[in-house]
């Protein structure tokens, strides 16, 4: 049984759960003018093989959503615009969307480029001045960011409900979880309407006997845990009662990349330079967060798919990930490639890691951090393996819902900021 930490309470309402309602896609859409009252698909690329990142509202009425094929979404939805995600324009008005409401509440926790929440106190617990804090964030956000910029609030007595709570009424709704409703207010809702509930998850429930909300909010701890599969299910019986438990700090165990190939790379040698770009991109992220990897997975989607995998000692130098790459690749059988992938495991602090005295693991990654250094102070893609010069423009940087930062391999010669106006371009360098 879960063991409820004994500071955990039900308080009325303690939190504040602010979701941009379509987020990437209403950027879009206040962005550009053209695009306003238009079924807008945004996309990693302009191919139907791809697959839609994110729906306006307008393409969300003909069934287009975040997952879709780009050629069926066309079908589904006659007149779909589709647009390229701009990922460091997303940034930049997520930057500009935590400026704009942290005037009105101190942020407790931005959980991605979409989502955050804020902690009520005092005062602000009481219904009148919670629900006057949340539709002061909404005129804010209308007011300072952009009219076409709208968020769905919940506000429940913990994170989880609070994030539920804006389920419940999109878009730009407003909905508050009193606690002597709970969990019966929940009952209306689908199963896959709670997050961290998926396809998967929803038929793991099913297979003990849990069909509907109203189902999971009256089962058993011991019912919601033979579902779950785990304590996550004892977890859950306590929190859809309202209680604010402690919240459970997770670890990265993987890094990945990977990458639809527009038809230009739709070929072995083309196929095997874009994967090259991903292993560099995923060791230079490596770096960045301080951490070594001792597991390298390769995979080749298409007609014919192959993977393979390699288990190593840990690293997180660019030179021993592309030899392990190579070995691999010799053996790659696939037929009409489309996408490639990297996945990066195994992962260890860099800290907690003794290099070996008798070989050359310490130089190779002193080298590597230097091409890093070299890349942000002169540009990306200043130094760069010879064999990956034609891709090297592919799989750029994106933001993914779950994430709040690009990672920034180098800065762009010049770009253009949203509020601010155009930036200086960086200096440029000519390496001999």
């Amino acid at each position: 049984m879960y063991r409820l930490n004994v500071n955990a309470t039900r308080p009325e309402f303690r939190y504040l759960y602010l979701d941009l309602n379509a987020y990437f896609a209403s950027v879009e859409q206040q962005e550009r003018p053209d695009l306003r009252g238009r079924p807008v698909a945004v996309v990693p690329m302009i191919a139907d093989t791809t697959f839609v990142i994110a729906a306006s509202y307008e393409a969300k009425r003909f069934g287009v959503s975040t997952g879709t094929r780009v050629g069926d979404a066309k079908r589904m939805c006659p007149g779909l615009v589709l647009t390229p995600a701009r990922g460091r324009v997303y940034v930049q008005y997520h930057d500009r969307i935590l400026e704009a409401v942290e005037r009105i509440l101190p942020i407790e926790r931005v959980c991605s480029i979409d989502e955050m929440y804020f902690k009520l106190l005092g005062e602000e617990r009481r219904p009148a001045r919670a629900m006057e804090l949340a539709l002061e964030m909404k005129r804010t956000l209308r007011d300072e960011v952009g009219q076409y910029i709208t968020a769905s609030i919940g506000i429940g007595p913990n994170p989880f409900l609070a994030k539920v709570g804006t389920e419940m009424r999109k878009p730009d709704g407003l909905v508050m979880l009193p606690i002597d409703e709970l969990p019966l207010a929940l009952e209306s809702l689908k199963l896959t309407d709670f997050p961290g509930i998926n396809r998967r998850m929803k038929a793991r429930l099913n297979a003990v006997g849990l069909f509907s909300a109203r189902d999971l909010c009256r089962a058993s701890p011991e019912l919601l845990r033979r579902g779950f599969g785990s304590v996550v299910g004892e977890v859950w019986y306590w929190l859809l009662r309202g209680y604010d438990l402690p919240r459970k700090e997770t670890s990265r165990k993987t890094l990945s990349h990977s990458h639809v190939m527009s038809p230009r790379f739709r070929t072995p040698e083309g196929c095997k330079q874009v994967a090259l770009r991903l292993l560099h991109k995923a060791a230079a992220r490596l770096r960045s967060e301080g951490l070594t990897a001792s597991i390298l997975e390769v995979a080749v989607s298409g007609r014919k798919g192959w993977g393979d995998r390699r288990v190593f000692d840990p690293t997180q130098d660019t030179v021993t990930l592309t030899e392990f790459f190579a070995s691999m690749w010799k053996q790659a059988d696939f037929e009409s490639p489309v996408k490639a992938s990297v996945v990066l495991s195994g992962l260890r602090s860099a800290n907690s890691i003794t290099p070996s005295l008798f070989d050359d693991s310490v130089a190779r990654t002193r080298l590597s951090h230097t091409v890093d250094e070299l890349n942000r102070r002169f540009g990306k893609h200043t130094v760069l393996l010879a064999e990956t010069l034609s891709a090297r423009n592919t799989a750029p940087e994106r933001i993914a819902f779950g994430k709040t930062r690009l990672f920034d391999e180098g800065g762009d010669r010049a770009w253009v900021d949203t509020f601010r106006g155009r930036r200086p371009s960086p200096p440029s360098a000519t390496m001999g």
